[in-house]
């Protein structure tokens, strides 16, 4: 069994480089949420060097909130945005020798098209309309995994090693108690669970149903590294073979 391993890189964590040691597949800022061309272009050698597989990550224009406020845009909006987003990261890619694997979106962005149709439907365009190869990650089961679906697009179901589930599917906010996972066991022990069973225990002791086609882990933690490196040799360890979709 193949599973992808992923982290969102480029937002000046300071730890791009080791993360890239461990990682098959990488979403790099586009500089609306976080990142700039300069470091786009440097994590792009970087993951070159490294033969691990390159997206864009693009986000709501809001660096003051890291892109993790939500915001009311027309649709419109939203695929102007994505489309001009992932042009930058595509032009600079080219010039690096790199072909561009897949879009993810960021922070609010991700999680309210996650739920709303309309907004799902407009990243899934805009991703179609830059490049209808690119594959478009979104989370397990929701909207925007539908929409890429409609799309014509391949979708790729994003499961999270280090953030806790309500008992619709959803990440739980950050701002609820026990969202984030900070226990390095307890994310190992999700992240297993969600692979080996396709189930996942929500906060409220609920088990749902999951689809884990990529893990996602959280560049940006204290011990960011650390658990890369660990979540990592388990999955190798359960035998899976850890490749980019």
């Amino acid at each position: 069994m193949d599973i992808d391993l992923n982290a969102d890189v480029g937002e000046g964590c300071g730890n791009d480089d080791a993360i890239l040691d461990c990682v098959s597949s990488i979403s790099i800022a586009c500089g609306w949420h976080a990142g700039d061309t300069d470091t786009m272009r440097r994590v792009l050698r970087a993951a070159r060097e490294r033969g691990v597989s390159v997206g864009a990550h693009p986000g709501y224009p809001d660096r003051e909130h890291f892109g993790r406020r939500n915001l009311d845009l027309p649709p419109d909006t939203v695929y102007n945005g994505v489309l001009f987003q992932i042009g930058g990261l595509m032009a600079l890619a080219r010039t690096e020798g790199l072909h561009l694997n897949h879009v993810k979106p960021h922070g609010a962005l991700y999680n309210q098209a996650a739920k709303d149709r309309a907004l799902a439907t407009a990243i899934a365009t805009a991703v179609r309309d830059a490049d209808p190869g690119l594959k478009l990650v979104g989370l397990a089961g929701s909207e925007l995994v539908a929409a890429a679906r409609s799309a014509g697009l391949t979708a790729v179901e994003e499961v999270f090693a280090d953030r806790a589930y309500l008992a619709d599917g959803s990440l739980a906010p950050r701002g609820i108690p026990g969202a984030v996972i900070e226990d390095a066991d307890a994310a190992l022990a999700q992240t297993l669970q969600m692979i080996r069973t396709s189930t996942v225990t929500a906060l409220d002791g609920t088990s749902i149903p999951i689809h884990a086609q990529t893990v996602c882990l959280h560049g940006d933690g204290a011990d960011a590294v650390a658990f890369a490196q660990l979540l990592r040799q388990a999955l190798i360890s359960e035998g899976l073979t850890v490749r980019a979709p």
